[in-house]
């Protein structure tokens, strides 16, 4: 991979990481495009997202430090006299500890699927499809009621289990976390709140894992070039700041349509170049 390779790739992930539209499915897809013409592999994909989370916890600091303040007074001696406020931040780190559980023992568990299976092209084509029209019932039917003062462990381990679906490229680990807020009854922005604040464990842990992998068992890993892999990473975390920031403000009154209308569309451009034999799977 070379240098002007791995900026592209950087920015497709700061792009398409919080958006629901799967960036991993993305770097998969562009892969095929750049001069080397190949996957740039779980590997890479996991440690560039790391990018992306730092910028997800610069941008939600104060939500971040405010829960981890809250859970770790309500572990102390005098957790009886907190108030209400602090309880409820209190509780939200517990759900983001439940929810965390479900990918963490999917994702130990199986590394092969993630690595070879789940990264078919044909799979990828058809989930970015199916996951879109998900995405669109959930949204078009969901309340517009919950905030997260209401959130449960219940819903934080069904914001968890939508999330280990996000192993396989093309589902998507926002749209199917934000989908399962919406089926719950959430409303938008506070869907996607919880989504980011989700993330940040699973995509911090497996990004380390993979670097660690890359260092100490780079058979395992893949073929990796270390210089355009920080690159990619630098690159996603400026690009993803900046479409955090934008996405949060255009949730507010905007709606999910546009991004299943773009699955769908990529989806079936997929399956059709897949089906010509433009591109293998």
């Amino acid at each position: 991979m070379s240098i002007w390779d791995a900026i592209i790739l950087g920015i497709v992930q700061g792009l398409t990481e919080f958006l629901p539209i799967s960036s991993s499915a993305h770097l998969r897809i562009v892969g095929e495009f750049l001069p080397a013409a190949q996957d740039p592999g779980a590997t890479f994909t996991a440690i560039t997202q790391i990018g992306t989370e730092i910028a997800v916890l610069l941008y939600f600091w104060r939500d971040i430090t405010g829960i981890l303040g809250a859970w770790f007074r309500a572990l102390g001696k005098n957790r009886d006299t907190l108030d209400v406020a602090t309880r409820q931040q209190a509780k939200l780190g517990w759900w983001i500890i439940i929810g965390t559980l479900p990918i963490v023992v999917v994702g130990y568990t199986a590394q092969e699927l993630i690595r070879d299976t789940f990264r078919s092209l044909w799979l990828v084509a058809s989930v970015l499809i199916i996951f879109g029209i998900v995405l669109y019932i959930a949204d078009r039917l969901g309340r517009q009621e919950r905030t997260l003062d209401t959130l449960s462990g219940g819903h934080g381990l069904s914001y968890g289990l939508a999330q280990t679906l996000a192993l396989i490229p093309g589902v998507s680990r926002s749209g199917a976390t934000i989908a399962m807020g919406r089926s719950l009854g959430y409303t938008r922005s506070e869907a996607m709140r919880f989504s980011f604040l989700l993330a940040i464990p699973a995509v911090l842990g497996s990004g380390f894992y993979e670097l660690r992998t890359a260092i100490v068992d780079p058979v395992a890993a893949g073929p990796l070039n270390a210089t355009a892999t920080a690159v990619a990473t630098l690159v996603a975390f400026l690009v993803g700041y900046a479409v955090i920031a934008w996405l949060m403000r255009y949730i507010r009154t905007g709606s999910f349509l546009p991004f299943v209308i773009y699955r769908v569309a990529l989806g079936a451009v997929l399956l059709g170049l897949l089906s010509a034999g433009v591109i293998q799977a």
